[in-house]
C-alpha cells in the first residue's frame, strides 16, 4: 500500500487542489498551526497566492501522559477542555491552570521566535483557511478555530491533508467549511499517512514564513 503523502510539502500541494476556488482572492489569508502545519500551509498559500501566517495553539497534556490531551489553549486566551479526559484522569482545576500557564509561556516564546516582533495578523472580516498536517482527536485545531471565531472572520475554513472521518464530521458543526483531502479507514495516527513525518523545526518555520512573504504578490 502506498502512503498518501511523501512529506508535508507534497500533502500541501494535494490540499491546495481542493481549495482552488479560493485562489487569487484578496480577502483570503492562510493560517498554519506550528510547527507541522506550516510546510502544508506554505504550499497552499503559494498555490492560492494568499498571505501566510501562523496561529499558535498548544495542547494541554495529562501529567505523566503528555501525549493524551486534556485540552488546548490558543492565542487570545481561549481554552478548550476535553471534559471526558479531565474526569477520567481526575485532574483538578489548579493543575489545569498550572499546565495552561506553562503552555501560555511557550505560545509567547513562539510568537517572538516566529514573528520576530511583528504583530499578529488581522482576522476580522477575512476568509481564513486554517491548516494543520492532520486531524486525529482535533482538540488542538478546535481551540484554534474557536479562538479565531471570536475575532469575527467573514468565513473560517479548516483544511487538512488527512483526518479521521469522525474528526471531519465534528468540524462541520464548528466552522463554515471543513476540507479533508484524505479520510482513511481505519485511522490511528496522522503520522501513519506520511512517509516522512519528521518534526518541523523552528528554523524551518521561520524560513518558510520568510519565503512565503517574498513570494506573495499583493
Amino acid at each position: 500500500m502506498r502512503l498518501p503523502f511523501r512529506d508535508r510539502l507534497e500533502a500541501g500541494r494535494a490540499l491546495a487542489q481542493k481549495l482552488d476556488k479560493y485562489r487569487g482572492r484578496e480577502d483570503v489569508m492562510v493560517l498554519a498551526l506550528p510547527r507541522g502545519g506550516v510546510p502544508v500551509a506554505f504550499e497552499v498559500a503559494r498555490s492560492l497566492n494568499a498571505p501566510l501566517d501562523i496561529y499558535l495553539v498548544r495542547k494541554l497534556g495529562v501529567p505523566g501522559h503528555e501525549e493524551l490531551a486534556l485540552g488546548a489553549i490558543a492565542s487570545g486566551g481561549v481554552r478548550v477542555l476535553n471534559h471526558d479526559v479531565v474526569h477520567m484522569a481526575g485532574i483538578d482545576e489548579q493543575v489545569i491552570d498550572a499546565i495552561a500557564e506553562r503552555e501560555q509561556k511557550e505560545i509567547e516564546r513562539r510568537e517572538r521566535a516566529y514573528r520576530d516582533g511583528a504583530a499578529a495578523p488581522e482576522i476580522t472580516g477575512k476568509t481564513i483557511i486554517l491548516i494543520d498536517d492532520g486531524l486525529a482527536t482535533g482538540a488542538t485545531m478546535l481551540a484554534a478555530a474557536r479562538a479565531i471565531l471570536k475575532q469575527h472572520p467573514a468565513r473560517l475554513v479548516v483544511a487538512v491533508p488527512v483526518a479521521s472521518p469522525e474528526a471531519c464530521d465534528y468540524f462541520r458543526r464548528e466552522v463554515d467549511e471543513i476540507v479533508c483531502a484524505e479520510m482513511p479507514q481505519p485511522f490511528r495516527a496522522v503520522g501513519e499517512w506520511y512517509e516522512d513525518f519528521s518534526p518541523t523545526t523552528d528554523d524551518e518555520v521561520r524560513d518558510l514564513l520568510a519565503r512565503a512573504a517574498r513570494q506573495h504578490v499583493h
